[in-house]
């Protein structure tokens, strides 16, 4: 009896095969519990700041503007300007979530209900048809800026979500999103997209933009208005009968936006502003030093001269090189084309030290008129020698007693020799000092005849000074520095000018630089409408060939040559070609 019930209670201790199976299933499921969240916290652990990758770090984009508030072009920028929900028209970012994330304001950092419709379409089709991503993950993947394809990168993406749900507004999270969505070469933000498709500012985007700009959202290239525009219009009717269905545009809001929906134009190429903006940025940064956040430079120049006159250059150097400066007499540079073609070659020619040639005269009449000479007071054209030095007139020929203004017209060399004779080498570079050039010239006769170097910018700012009633020139091309709001941090606040010329001086030499434009002159293939006068100047060799003029308040210097510093053609001369491109520009 006893042996039965001891079996009996041995029984009924054993657990049953069935309960081992329970427990041992729910051990798994334990385990595999803390291996999963052993595995989350690892690659949380992997993952940088949350704070370091919201406040990325990236260079400082440099915005140039010209002098009327057109933007030229940008430096360094992979970001549009900042954007809000704030601040955007509505139906921009309307159109995003209408057709990206319909329930994104609904929803948490993750849409059950969207990705449960997706896997059904997955499966009635076949194939991957939908995602089903909310736009809180596509921030998350656009912060990551990684496309990898890995179970940890999805881990981290979901860790990311919940946190940016957790610390941000839904309007915040979209502000994320529209400011790191890459959508063009690189660069991020629908502002960069804006500016690139259609030439604007995502704020002046309309109705019909916006659909285009949403529409690239799937697959930036595939929808592109620029590469695929069939596609990008069809995707962006799409999205406007969204819009109407979700409320938030009218029908015929959306038939008007549907007439206006068309392929987008690219941007012009702005290589023909390096050379200027290359330019500005060194003064910029010379200015204010380095640059801690994005900042808009405003400038002086007039980019309908700019493109005009890089297009006329190159049709008429041939071979050759050439460079052009346009300043108002003020100061204010207004273009800058440092050669033909700025991909073959960054050299800016306009800061190259050449030979001035004959162009370099205009110094030593200046001290001629000051020390009492006037236009008609004759002067003798004969052979010069002091020393080993005897230099020739161009073609050797000599024209005896003539006016101080003849002499100047046919720009002959023994006259400025003779009167640096007469007045001195030293009164010649002080005057140059006094026009803003003295110290870059060697104390020697050949200065006289433009052998001592110096850029086409500096001297075409000797000839703003004339032009400028003989007041002190200093040329600029910044009026102020801005951060992306708009607060300045640099401002343009000029001196007042002085007087470098006498009045009298400065109305002979107006008279001299007129005779060289007119009929006789050296420089008569400069003259039209406006001009007001100008100077040739060719070095030795036909190396350098010259022309600086004035048309209106405007001063232009152009230069033709070679970079190797070798002879062009003997027809070359500060007369021929560089004179017929003044002429070309300011007709």
């Amino acid at each position: 009896m006893r042996n039965t019930t001891d079996n009996t209670k041995q029984k009924k201790s054993k657990p049953s095969r069935w309960w081992r199976v329970v427990v041992w299933c729910v051990n798994l499921f334990l385990l595999a519990l803390v291996g999963v969240a052993i595995y989350v916290v690892i690659i949380f652990l992997q993952m940088p700041s949350l704070d370091a990758i919201l406040h990325e770090t990236r260079p400082a984009a440099v915005i140039f503007m010209d002098k009327d508030g057109r933007e030229i072009r940008a430096s360094n920028r992979i970001m549009g300007t900042p954007v809000s929900v704030e601040t955007l028209p509505p139906y921009v970012w309307q159109s995003i979530v209408a057709i990206e994330d319909k329930r994104f304001f609904e929803h948490g950092p993750i849409d059950i209900r969207g990705i449960t419709r997706a896997m059904l379409s997955n499966l009635i089709h076949g194939r991957f048809a939908a995602g089903g991503s909310s736009i809180t993950q596509q921030t998350a993947k656009n912060i990551f800026l990684s496309r990898e394809k890995k179970i940890s990168r999805k881990v981290q993406e979901l860790i990311l979500s919940y946190w940016l749900e957790n610390r941000f507004t839904k309007n915040q999270i979209l502000d994320l999103y529209m400011n790191r969505v890459s959508l063009v070469g690189g660069m991020r933000g629908i502002d960069a997209a804006s500016r690139v498709m259609f030439q604007k500012s995502a704020n002046e985007l309309s109705i019909a933009q916006a659909a285009q700009i949403a529409a690239m959202l799937k697959a930036p290239t595939t929808y592109s208005p620029l590469v695929n525009p069939d596609k990008n219009i069809a995707r962006a009717r799409i999205i406007l009968q969204e819009m109407v269905r979700q409320g938030y545009i009218t029908l015929n809001q959306a038939r008007i936006a549907a007439r206006e929906l068309a392929p987008a134009v690219p941007a012009p190429n702005t290589n023909i502003y390096r050379y200027w903006t290359d330019f500005v940025l060194d003064e910029a940064r010379s200015t204010i030093g380095t640059f801690e956040t994005d900042v808009y430079v405003y400038t002086t120049l007039d980019m309908d001269l700019q493109e005009r006159i890089a297009h006329i250059l190159p049709e008429h150097v041939g071979e050759n090189q050439g460079a052009v400066i346009a300043m108002n007499t003020d100061g204010a540079l207004r273009a800058m084309v440092g050669g033909t073609d700025y991909q073959e070659s960054q050299f800016n020619r306009t800061l190259a030290l050449r030979q001035p040639g004959s162009s370099f005269k205009p110094v030593v009449y200046l001290v001629a008129l000051e020390n009492g000479m006037t236009p008609d007071t004759y002067v003798n054209d004969s052979p010069f020698t002091i020393g080993d030095y005897s230099p020739q007139n161009y073609n050797n020929r000599y024209y005896g007693d003539i006016t101080l203004a003849t002499a100047f017209a046919k720009s002959v060399n023994s006259v400025p020799l003779k009167l640096t004779q007469e007045f001195g080498i030293d009164a010649v570079l002080d005057m140059a000092a006094r026009l803003g050039v003295g110290n870059k010239l060697r104390r020697e006769y050949s200065t006289v005849l433009g052998a001592s170097e110096m850029s086409l910018l500096d001297l075409t700012n000797i000839y703003a000074v004339i032009w400028n009633n003989g007041q002190s020139v200093r040329p600029y091309s910044i009026t102020k520095i801005t951060d992306p709001y708009g607060n300045i941090i640099y401002e343009r606040n000029p001196s007042d000018a002085l007087q470098i010329l006498m009045p009298q001086t400065v109305e002979y030499m107006n008279h001299l630089l007129a005779d060289v434009v007119a009929v006789g002159g050296t420089g008569h293939r400069a003259m039209a409408p406006g001009v007001l006068g100008g100077k040739t100047g060719t070095s030795n060799d036909n190396r350098d060939a010259w022309f600086i003029g004035a048309w209106n308040d405007l001063v232009l210097g152009v230069w033709m040559g070679r970079d190797d510093n070798t002879s062009m053609s003997s027809k070359i001369t500060g007369g021929t070609v560089p004179a017929t491109i003044f002429h070309e520009i300011v007709k």
